[in-house]
């Protein structure tokens, strides 16, 4: 491996400010998929205990909180977004002991507890559900979305499910289709319901008296539909491959209905009411960017979003970083933004963008830009090891969107194998039994037990990134200007004016060396550089951090 020499100068310290800036601004956070962190009662799944066992080294990364992908009770026919008790813990996870021991730990150790939070639907066996499709005049009939058939029979409109076919379920105890926008087991909540938003907010205040820190609001955009219920237009061909009715459609009336941000003020307000909450959406679609800037703007929305701009790219060039972080300035109105380059849905990035054999390089360059992006950075469980996308045979299959649309349809279960702890342990040290998935052998030769020997490793860099980013006050919270974007070349300069700090970043993204572009002044203090880069010089994939005066 290249050297890196993240550590090797003294650090600057962050600059007094009259009004601290909240814990989560600028914050990594990393996270946990607990099926796949850490097994303790040898049943092959992760577990709560697990998580809390681990937390130890999740501190030591040196990010500010963890968010843990949903732990509820549910059938896991979508593996916990199919949520049937909202305020209990699956049994395959532990208990709500468990769970207050892990926010307990984590506290601890001064981390935030941040957990997944779905709305849009519950699972079909949630009893507000089963209640629901009882009657047409029970309690809770008007809180799922139910309509007649057309005279002919057929569903109430055109809309399609993200997993493929209408998003209608003729359900012959109402003689009334209910909407699912996912699985069909997936009902859709009718959240415009003054009664459902109330259980909802509930449901929060349940998690909050038990010490959360912040929610992460799955699939918010889908919250709310048009009542009535138009048919979404055919959406433009753009290229590529449809592999499922839904890529034919616009999805303008069966999500993204304007009255969601009504529900995100008192979101916020019964978060703020707690303190120091932190709220951030997950917003994917056609008109993620408007939506995610809706739910974010100003004092009285949620705290931060992010969208699948990085996480189904399929390469990074200068121009991409360029053209996203240009939508979210500092400027008056606009939110604050959230980065992935991975999650639980998406392909590991190494798999994406770049070839095999360029893994350690491009991971070293990839980590020094994602901890120079302006806006909280959410570092996904074994990101920072390298991991890289495993192939999973058809037999070996759970994602249920996969097995549907086999084989067009990448496998999301490539991306959520085991953590791989340790090099020699069977199943890399996340279970004493058979995983849910394998770890696959590249993955598990990238142990952190392996990497935690190496000083080069991508493990150490990470962590020193991560001190560089929250002890540089321009890292942290400063602008983010782009200076060159070229076919190769990246530029960027961080600034945090009232802490009188300027950082240079210089990328080449390229597999070939790129001469020392005009844009970066050859000197400064140098805080990290890795894959060869030095002033004057940028071998592939080369990276540098250089602080000037401001």
């Amino acid at each position: 491996m290249t050297k890196h020499s993240s550590n090797s100068l003294p650090l600057p310290a962050v600059a007094n400010a009259a009004e601290p800036a909240p814990w989560w601004r600028g914050a990594a956070i990393y996270q946990i998929y607990p099926r796949s962190f850490q097994d303790t009662n040898g049943d092959g799944v992760g577990d709560l205990a697990g998580i809390t066992q681990r937390l130890d080294y999740v501190a030591r990364l040196g990010v500010d909180a963890i968010w843990i992908s949903p732990f509820f009770q549910s059938p896991m026919d979508d593996f916990g977004y199919d949520v049937s008790d909202y305020c209990a813990v699956d049994p395959i996870f532990g208990t709500l002991d468990d769970f207050d021991a892990l926010v307990a730990r984590a506290h601890e150790l001064g981390l935030k507890v941040t957990i997944d939070q779905v709305y849009a639907h519950t699972s079909e066996q949630h009893d507000w559900f089963k209640e629901s499709r009882q009657s047409r005049d029970n309690p809770k009939a008007d809180w799922y979305v139910w309509a007649d058939p057309k005279p002919d029979g057929s569903p109430p409109s055109n809309w399609q499910s993200v997993f493929g076919g209408p998003a209608w379920r003729w359900d012959a105890r109402r003689c009334q289709y209910y909407l699912h926008n996912f699985l069909a087991s997936q009902p859709q909540m009718n959240a415009h319901n003054p009664d459902v938003q109330q259980a909802l907010l509930d449901v929060m205040r349940f998690w909050l008296d038990r010490g959360v820190d912040g929610f992460r609001i799955d699939a918010l955009n889908f919250l709310m539909h048009d009542p009535a219920m138009r048919d979404n237009p055919p959406a433009p061909y753009d290229g590529r491959r449809r592999t499922r009715p839904f890529d034919y459609q616009l999805k303008i009336y069966n999500q993204s209905h304007p009255g969601i941000v009504g529900f995100i003020e008192r979101i916020r307000a019964l978060c703020d009411s707690y303190g120091a909450v932190f709220t951030v959406a997950e917003v994917g679609g056609d008109l993620a960017e408007t939506e995610m800037k809706a739910f974010t703007q100003g004092e009285t929305h949620l705290n931060s979003a992010y969208g699948f701009d990085f996480l189904y790219a399929p390469a990074i060039t200068p121009a991409l970083v360029r053209d996203v972080l240009a939508k979210w300035p500092d400027a008056p109105g606009i939110g604050w933004p959230s980065w992935a380059f991975e999650n639980h849905d998406a392909p590991r990035a190494l798999s994406r963008w770049c070839a095999p054999e360029q893994i350690d390089a491009f991971g070293r360059l990839k980590a020094v830009l994602f901890a120079s992006l302006r806006g909280n950075i959410i570092i996904y469980q074994g990101e920072e090891l390298g991991l890289t996308q495993v192939d999973i045979p058809f037999e070996q299959l759970q994602d249920p969107e996969a097995i549907a649309n086999w084989p067009l349809t990448l496998s999301r279960d490539g991306v959520r194998t085991p953590m791989p702890w340790a090099t020699q342990s069977p199943n890399g040290g996340f279970s004493d039994a058979a995983p849910w998935l394998p770890v696959g052998e590249e993955n598990a030769a990238r142990a952190v037990d392996r990497q935690e020997q190496d000083d080069a490793s991508l493990l150490h860099l990470t962590r020193q990134l991560l001190v560089l980013r929250r002890e540089n006050p321009a890292l942290l919270l400063g602008d983010f200007e782009v200076l060159l974007a070229d076919d190769a070349r990246l530029v960027v300069r961080r600034t945090a004016a009232a802490a009188g700090q300027s950082v240079m970043g210089i990328f080449n993204l390229s597999d070939q060396p790129v001469g020392w572009p005009a844009e970066m002044p050859v000197g400064g203090r140098v805080l990290t550089t890795v894959n060869g880069a030095q002033f004057g010089l940028l071998p592939p994939f080369a990276a540098m951090l250089v602080e000037q005066g401001n």
